[in-house]
């Protein structure tokens, strides 16, 4: 059959130009495309396939059907070009994710996750961590959207973040505080100093001077964690990178509790703050979230003690 890298490649370029962004599926496409190389398999087959989803013994249901549903989309385009393709059932792995409980970081976490950054290898790398957890924490920016920032969408004159074409197609200019500008030029000068010949025009580099990918950024995030003494509160609520962004959006929403303000102003402008195409997708960020169940409690109660 065809270089099965090359094909997944192809693959990915075809449903990228439908408008999907496919982060997920290129990570365990290619994660895929290893396990098939190294069992010297010729075409795709079912049991290989779920062998390969079932890989994380310690994982849910959830996640294998997941991962199979990934080979599952590829290996479906793959076969009107190779025939030999099986494409395992659709109902082969069944299982429903339930919804993680967020892991909502304090300002005392970022800092020790900050400063943990401190302990990595390469100076470069010190800075780079730094600094892309500390724009995570004060924006909300999704991991994707930080790892597709270009120099010029940092415009430091402006005191402002500019995402390009992010989710859903969209863009947005994002306001940074005068201390999160003074931050970013510094990293931009440290950059500067220690990869003068970059080899990407990105924001934020690795050692080397390329992007900066999500498959070396997850694992990094979670030691860096670690080390800053962020403990798992319970199976379903560990320390997540896509948690940041969950606690930018409560904090929002608490601080406007407890200055007296109002939510239902606030919820429209926090939606397009963090680039949501509707109020309903801010709703989900913010409705697992103890600290605001007990405000809300709180203002119930209020309400009620009033209406006596």
């Amino acid at each position: 059959m065809t270089d099965l890298s090359s094909a997944i490649a192809d693959y990915l370029k075809v449903r990228r130009v439908l408008g999907h962004k496919m982060e997920l599926a290129e990570r365990l496409l290619g994660q895929f495309c290893i396990y098939y190389e190294q069992d010297g398999a010729t075409h795709i087959t079912t049991d290989l396939a779920v062998a390969w989803a079932t890989l994380p013994v310690d994982a849910s249901a959830g996640w294998w059907a997941q991962r199979l549903g990934v080979v599952r989309g590829f290996a479906a385009w793959l076969q009107t070009l190779e025939p030999d393709t099986e494409v395992p059932p659709p109902d082969l792995l069944t299982g429903r994710f339930g919804r993680v409980v967020p892991y909502l970081y304090s300002d005392a976490d970022i800092v020790a996750m900050m400063e943990a950054a401190g302990s990595l290898t390469f100076a470069l790398q010190r800075h780079t961590y730094r600094t892309l957890i500390g724009l995570l924490a004060v924006t909300g920016l999704r991991i994707g959207e930080v790892i597709r920032l270009d120099r010029g969408d940092v415009c430091a004159d402006a005191g402002l973040v500019r995402v390009i074409n992010t989710k859903f197609g969209k863009s947005r200019e994002v306001p940074l505080h005068p201390s999160s500008v003074e931050a970013l030029v510094g990293y931009e000068q440290q950059r500067d100093r220690l990869c003068p010949v970059p080899v990407d025009n990105s924001f934020f580099v690795s050692t080397p001077g390329t992007r900066l990918r999500y498959s070396v950024i997850q694992p990094t995030f979670k030691k860096l964690a670690g080390q800053a003494g962020l403990q798992p509160r319970s199976p379903r609520c560990r320390p997540r990178i896509h948690d940041v962004r969950h606690s930018v959006a409560v904090r929002a929403l608490v601080d406007c509790y407890a200055t007296g303000g109002d939510a239902l102003t606030l919820l429209p402008l926090l939606s397009t703050f963090m680039g949501h195409t509707d109020p309903k997708s801010t709703y989900w960020y913010l409705s697992a979230a103890p600290e605001l169940m007990a405000l809300t409690s709180r203002r119930l109660e209020d309400a009620f003690e009033v209406n006596r």
